[in-house]
């Protein structure tokens, strides 16, 4: 770690680390770090190294002044700059226990979000935080090539669906008064012994909470759970919200800074197509 961010780190914290051990992972360049020091003191702290995880790391900070700590890690500091915020939070290394997922870790998962869809929080709305972009099918129609490339469906199956889709998702709102996090997954998802908790919530906003389950269901499919209509039933429009979410961004070209994401976008399109395709009763794919 850079000598001067080290120094703004231990101000933070108010003790002086003597291990700094680089946390692999995330989707962003954000540098991540577990410090220790004697006495078992440790915290987790993140970095900004670009404009993108700036922003990031300030509405992250913000969430979490205003969602209350039963739901996340707790708030050990943040400090602002131009070019490199910095986040330090609770230590829950350790603690990131799925996959594999099993019954008692997707209770604890459905309790802790139910929990925060009916709790009050001061976010900011969904579209001052995601904007105002096209749903996901209708880049799709615009545009079908990056997604026909990925092989998983064919043209012919396109045609068919995308009316069904397309008039699906149109009827699922991105507004709403609930507390949301928007980035439910397994490596955001810490098993405490007081209970699950949820970390990285540069996401987070007042939104539908339905949508925001969904959005959890086609990854959890993917590493061994449920299929997502066993966890949301009758959920037409949440189905076709998803699958278009990542139809319309999975077959886009690597992300430079951040080269996992499609990989993992393509993953959970798998599964929320197939999720789609059965509540709709859309065409075999």
């Amino acid at each position: 770690m850079d000598p001067q961010i080290a120094e703004r780190v231990a101000s933070i914290l108010n003790w002086t680390p003597d291990a700094f051990a680089r946390v692999i992972g995330g989707y962003t360049p954000a540098a991540r770090y577990r410090v220790e020091a004697a006495a078992g003191k440790s915290a987790f702290v993140k970095i900004a190294t670009n404009s993108e995880t700036s922003s990031a790391l300030r509405r992250e900070a913000a969430a979490y002044q205003m969602v209350d700590v039963s739901f996340r890690p707790a708030l050990i500091g943040f400090q602002d700059d131009e070019t490199h915020p910095i986040l330090v939070t609770e230590d829950l290394s350790g603690c990131f226990i799925a996959p594999p997922w099993h019954a008692r870790t997707i209770e604890s998962t459905l309790c802790l979000v139910e929990r925060l869809h009916a709790s009050q929080a001061a976010l900011r709305p969904y579209r001052d935080i995601h904007g105002d972009k096209e749903a996901g099918w209708a880049l799709v129609q615009r545009d079908p090539q990056p997604f026909l490339g990925l092989g998983i469906a064919s043209h012919a199956w396109l045609s068919r669906a995308l009316p069904e889709l397309l008039a699906a998702e149109a009827c699922c709102p991105t507004s709403g008064s609930a507390s949301c996090h928007y980035d439910i997954r397994s490596d955001n998802l810490a098993f405490p012994e007081a209970g699950a908790k949820l970390i990285d919530w540069s996401e987070a906003c007042l939104s539908n909470p339905r949508l925001d389950l969904g959005f959890w269901l086609p990854s959890l499919a993917s590493e061994g759970g449920p299929v997502p209509e066993a966890l949301l039933p009758d959920a037409p429009e949440i189905a076709a919200w998803v699958s278009g979410y990542f139809a319309a961004r999975a077959g886009l070209p690597v992300i430079p800074h951040a080269p996992r994401v499609r990989q993992v976008q393509q993953r959970q399109l798998v599964t929320a197509l197939a999720w789609a395709q059965r509540t709709l009763r859309l065409p075999t794919l």
